[in-house]
């Protein structure tokens, strides 16, 4: 059986939100997307106040993306983890990572961003499997239109098991680890052996809080 390292990306990988980051970096590329701002703030907005879910705001805030072509979005991922992602990862992240993998461990990565950019953590050498949320890619054009639903709480949970299934792995989770920033990932956390809170400010005393640079 495999044991498993699964690691969330944003606050646990990253020390700053992903997408957000994505669409600044796209918004220097192309200045013209700045139109897209106040459709990014108001989406935040009803986010807060309730009136969108976590799909709904998702997909607004995405409308960025829209229309780009697969190769060009290619080359702008590529570009942005270069530049960017590649900046802003926990250095204990990574070392923790490789710890692990050097023991035998298979290293998911696990998250709610959407996955068209996120693998391009492929590049850390590291992962042997990156989960994340899918968005439509149309006759080779980009769409905000999420497939499925958002890679969060026990969804996370049913697309790795969705993943270790169509791989035939199976998997001693007693033995496994889970590392995130937040609490909602508990249905992950409580698929595992072993549980750690990364950053974690709030008093609970139920799982390991580890500091992260």
């Amino acid at each position: 059986m495999e044991k498993l390292a699964i690691f969330d990306v944003d606050y646990t990988l990253t020390k700053k939100e992903t997408l957000r980051e994505l669409f600044k970096f796209t918004i220097k590329k192309k200045p013209s997307k700045i139109v897209y701002l106040p459709r990014a703030l108001f989406s935040g907005l009803m986010y807060l106040v309730g009136v969108y879910d976590e799909k709904k705001v998702k997909e607004s805030f995405l409308k960025f993306i829209d229309g780009i072509h697969e190769k060009e979005m290619e080359l702008l991922v590529k570009e942005f983890y270069e530049k960017r992602l590649s900046k802003i990862i926990y250095n204990d992240a990574i070392v923790m990572m490789r710890k692990l993998k050097s023991e035998g461990y298979k290293i998911y990565l696990i998250s709610a961003s959407p996955e068209f950019y996120l693998k391009e953590l492929n590049n850390l050498s590291i992962a042997d499997k990156i989960i994340g949320t899918r968005f439509f890619c149309v006759d080779g054009y980009h769409s905000r239109r999420m497939e499925g639903e958002n890679c969060k709480g026990e969804e996370k949970v049913r697309r790795l098991k969705e993943e270790l299934k169509k791989d035939n792995i199976k998997v001693d989770f007693k033995n496994s680890y889970m590392f995130s920033d937040s609490l909602s990932d508990k249905p992950l956390f409580d698929l595992v052996g072993n549980a750690y809170l990364i950053n974690y400010r709030k008093k609970q005393d139920k799982i390991q809080v580890l500091k992260w640079k």
